[in-house]
């Protein structure tokens, strides 16, 4: 016990920043070259650290593959573990800026189609008001990245729907959900589509059409299939997969297609005149909007402010 105490000791005296924050690149990057210039070293630097590593850790981090490298098992351990560690360090910086500088802070916030077009904008704008000195960066992504990525810390807090507390992915990270509103499904056309001038229809009217659906990792795709089954019918054929906002939306503006999204989104684009959402009988509900946080942490006071502005915002 006391050997392994001491080894303990030793590994973390070992082990420097700079040499932490250059293997998380390459673990991101997937390659010791596009690392090393990302971080402005040489690559003989970047291998030499890494090697040093492996020395610390007693064993190898990465394999080599025909597009640059790949975490092993302990690379991939150890990579976890890192991110949690910059993560927390980072905490730290902002808790210190915000002691001295007063309101400041970085709040990374994780969103979902769902978040991105009405909820997270005006939280975000209440936010500034406030406190116009906090940073806020936004990621996009799928709720298979998002959430990992909350889990290590990398984000502070991923806004959007909220997982079904049936699905594996509810309870697969030690992460707390925390419930905002209801929204329903939207079924939507450009403003120039000529659905947009007789908006009454049945969604059996609409399946020989052109449609962009979301990607089959959405959960948004779902709660589509699920709509088109309790219609009796199978998912069009002419299909695009998208769940890019502006994509989608460029998509309904240029092309006669039909898409669905969160009610609370396509409203948004309803007020600006782009788009028009169709009366579908067969529409139902879309699931719970929410955020979520890491389980047992303590938040930063810009987090913790941001979380007020999203409870004060809502579907209008």
């Amino acid at each position: 016990m006391r050997q392994h105490r001491l080894s303990q000791i030793g590994l973390s005296r070992s082990l420097k920043l700079s040499q932490l924050l250059i293997f998380d690149r390459v673990m991101e990057t997937g390659s010791i070259l596009h690392a090393a210039n990302e971080m402005r070293l040489t690559q003989p630097a970047v291998t030499k650290v890494i090697q040093e590593l492996e020395a610390s850790f007693q064993g190898a981090l990465f394999a080599r593959s025909n597009r640059g490298v790949v975490p092993t098992d302990l690379g991939r351990v150890v990579g976890r573990r890192v991110k949690s560690l910059l993560a927390e360090f980072r905490h730290m910086t902002e808790e210190l800026d915000q002691f001295r500088f007063g309101e400041a802070g970085h709040v990374v916030v994780g969103t979902l189609i769902s978040a991105s077009a009405h909820l997270l904008p005006t939280a975000i704008t209440h936010l500034k008001a406030r406190a116009p000195n906090v940073l806020v960066t936004v990621r996009e992504g799928p709720t298979a990245q998002l959430f990992p990525a909350l889990a290590t810390g990398e984000l502070d807090i991923v806004v959007g729907r909220l997982p079904e507390v049936e699905l594996p992915l509810s309870d697969a990270f030690p992460l707390t959900h925390h419930a905002l509103f209801e929204d329903a499904l939207a079924v939507v056309v450009g403003a120039g589509h000529e659905l947009a001038r007789a908006p009454n229809a049945s969604l059996r009217d609409l399946a020989g059409m052109p449609w962009i659906l979301p990607t089959v990792d959405s959960p948004l795709r779902l709660a589509v299939e699920r709509m088109f089954r309790a219609a009796g019918l199978k998912l069009p054929e002419d299909l695009v997969e998208s769940l890019s906002v502006l994509t989608n939306l460029g998509l309904l503006l240029d092309a006669p297609r039909v898409a669905v999204m969160p009610h609370v989104a396509a409203a948004q684009f309803v007020r600006c005149g782009l788009l028009r959402i169709l009366e579908i009988r067969e529409t139902g509900s879309f699931g719970t909007i929410g955020f979520s946080v890491r389980s047992g942490k303590t938040l930063s006071p810009a987090c913790e402010a941001f979380i007020q502005c999203l409870r004060e915002v809502g579907p209008t």
